[in-house]
């Protein structure tokens, strides 16, 4: 059977090392910033004219949500512009296009998780450039999956949890927002999705499933915590990765966001509904407690501690 041609942009980032990792089966085309700068339209027609692969997953995304306050124009050209032409790329050449999106493209007003149709209305530039992203690759591609996450952390790379890990061996008390509410998402689980997802049924070609199941969904974890929480459960864990702790769970202390002022608002609520994932395509998610023990024992395999 002929590897799939994958075209994999961010591949140094979270999400993209994960699939990296997960579609190891296929050809994989990994351009760094400098083999394709994102901010440079006709280089992506280039490479993509250039590789013909089979396939387009856009895991590369401008994600410094306060910078983007002071510098739209980057956030724009990496979240929303790349992202069209990507998928003006992925229709030309007759392929399908995988795009990451964001919480962040909803207020978090609502009480419930939010569904796939409910309304977008971001509250920052960040925000706002990834909606942009997503209008124009429903716009521009007729076989895209537009996957939804949410507060995505991984063993390596910048993320809540290995600041957690560094603050706590340094302080003696840490002051954590308790009123946004969300589900940590594991880099390794998306990429786990994304393989079940692409997984040859026999029926149709990639390209003709993806036509056939075409839009956008919440690919999340279940469950939901706060970011104070979220930060207990890892002081809780430090003892088991060999790693000592200045400050016990009850020294991270609860604050209000208007406590801790940011350039860019976040929403208080950014809890997404993954159900029609599991409509779609039968795949559940794990609970997002149970997938942060999994990412501590292979970071704690990793630090020698088994």
């Amino acid at each position: 059977m002929k590897r799939l041609r994958i075209l994999l942009t961010g591949a140094s980032g979270q999400v993209g090392q994960a699939l990296a990792q997960r579609l190891y089966g296929a050809e994989l085309f990994t351009p760094t910033r400098s083999e394709l700068n994102l901010e440079d339209s006709a280089a992506i027609l280039r490479y993509v004219d250039r590789t013909r692969p089979d396939l387009i997953i856009n895991a590369a995304a401008y994600t410094a949500v306060d910078q983007a306050e002071s510098e739209p124009e980057v956030a724009i050209a990496i979240n929303a512009v790349a992202p069209r032409v990507l998928a003006r790329a992925a229709r030309h050449h007759g392929i399908g296009l995988i795009h990451f999106s964001t919480d962040y493209v909803f207020d978090g007003m609502q009480s419930e998780p939010y569904r796939e149709d409910d309304q977008t209305a971001p509250l920052n530039v960040y925000g706002r450039s990834k909606r942009d992203g997503e209008i124009a690759v429903l716009e521009e591609c007729d076989a895209a999956w537009i996957l939804r996450t949410s507060w995505v952390y991984a063993a390596h790379g910048r993320n809540f949890l290995n600041t957690i890990l560094q603050l706590a061996q340094q302080r003696r008390q840490l002051n954590i927002v308790a009123d946004q509410w969300g589900a940590p998402t594991w880099a390794r689980t998306i990429a786990d999705v994304v393989t079940r997802m692409l997984g040859d049924d026999g029926r149709m070609t990639l390209h003709a499933r993806m036509q056939h199941t075409r839009g956008v969904y919440h690919l999340s974890s279940r469950g939901a915590t706060n970011w104070q929480q979220y930060a207990c459960r890892i002081v809780e864990a430090m003892p088991a990765l060999g790693l000592q702790a200045q400050l016990s769970p009850a020294e991270v202390a609860p604050i209000s966001s208007a406590a801790y002022p940011t350039p860019a608002q976040r929403p208080s609520n950014s809890r997404l509904c993954t159900d029609k994932l599991t409509r779609v395509f039968g795949i559940t998610l794990p609970d997002w407690d149970q997938a942060l023990d999994e990412c501590l024992r292979e970071m704690k395999q990793e630090m020698g501690q088994d």
